[in-house]
């Protein structure tokens, strides 16, 4: 076991944990045996929900022991995390999904973050690079500084009443339900109304995710469009190369498109979904680029449900109705993931 002088020991170890599927069924349903009624009604293996809770709660319980042999633990949940206040000298640990990653990520200013994966057999974890076991020279490294930093550009955006939320892999402006949203966006000179489905606003640490599926999708629609038109020339049939190169004038790469950028690039992509031109609405300004010198402004026209949320989290949102000015640019922090 790694042993720490008293100096470091004053370094807070934070431990954020989040409920499993079975403690959200059991909220839901009140006991185990009726969660278990509804989900094996259902023909699901309610088995996997129990397999699941038990490694989980195994993983912080190790993860407990190992940290309080290295200083101070304070553990926390999921949903206490917006309004926790991290100290300068605390040390994060996360164990659980990607997600819960990003979403305490946001909440810390420049304390380091350690993502550990409960169940490397069950999750992927992107952001989960180590084990519950690795914590006990992990952290001594961190505290020594020995171990490398990964910083993680945040988006930001603030409204003119003064409300802020941040973003670690997107943000979300328009409607809560799935009607059209209406607002004012301007980009530098560029000012239009619109209707849609909402703007995604998306990171480099996000940019494989939501902003991947729209771009893909955007693009599948393009040249499934133009291959249609473009199916023959003097009668002879164009092979899927062909059309490709008849529409865009080079051939189409080898391999998945690559639309990503990276986790720390000093900018920001905004997306407009399913925009509507019409007499009063327009359909151009609906992708582009914002960094420091270059902001972007949403002023909504939506009397009511207009939100604006953060990773998914649908339930921690500022609400964005009529009159309302967002200001949506980078964050004055930085994450910093331990790797």
């Amino acid at each position: 076991m790694v042993k720490i002088n008293e100096p470091m020991s004053e370094h807070k170890l934070i431990l954020v944990k989040r409920r499993t599927r079975l403690e959200e069924l059991i909220v839901r349903y009140n006991t185990v045996q009726q969660a278990q009624f509804y989900i094996e009604r259902l023909g699901a293996d309610f088995s996997d929900y129990v397999e699941e809770d038990r490694r989980y709660k195994q993983s912080i319980q190790l993860a407990q022991q190992q940290l309080s042999q290295l200083g101070r633990v304070q553990m926390i949940d999921r949903e206490h995390v917006p309004n926790f206040i991290f100290g300068e000298q605390d040390i994060v640990v996360v164990v659980g999904q990607d997600g819960l990653v990003a979403n305490t990520l946001k909440y810390v200013t420049e304390q380091p973050l350690i993502g550990v994966n409960p169940d490397p057999m069950r999750w992927d974890g992107v952001l989960l690079p180590f084990t519950v076991e690795d914590l006990s020279f992990i952290v001594p490294d961190v505290i020594l500084r020995r171990r490398a930093l990964k910083e993680v550009t945040l988006a930001k955006v603030e409204l003119n009443d003064g409300q802020v939320l941040y973003g670690v892999n997107d943000l979300f402006i328009g409607r809560k339900t799935h009607v059209s949203a209406r607002y004012e966006v301007r980009l530098g000179a560029k000012v239009e109304q619109q209707s849609s489905s909402g703007i995604i606003v998306s990171t480099g640490m996000g940019s494989t995710g939501w902003f991947k599926s729209v771009l893909a999708g955007a693009s599948g629609i393009v040249h499934s469009a133009a291959w249609q038109q473009i199916s023959t020339v003097d009668g002879e049939r164009l092979t899927s190369e062909e059309r490709s190169f008849e529409i865009t004038g080079t051939m189409p790469e080898r391999g998945e498109r690559k639309n990503e950028f990276t986790w720390d690039a000093p900018y920001l992509y905004f997306t407009v979904r399913e925009p509507f031109p019409s007499r009063t609405t327009a359909a151009n300004l609906v992708f582009g680029q914002i960094h420091g010198k270059q902001p972007l402004h949403i002023v909504s026209q939506m009397p009511e449900d207009g939100v604006i949320f953060s990773d998914g989290v649908e339930q921690d949102f500022l609400e964005f109705n009529s009159g309302v000015h967002a200001t949506i640019g980078l964050a004055e922090k930085r994450g910093r993931l331990v790797i």
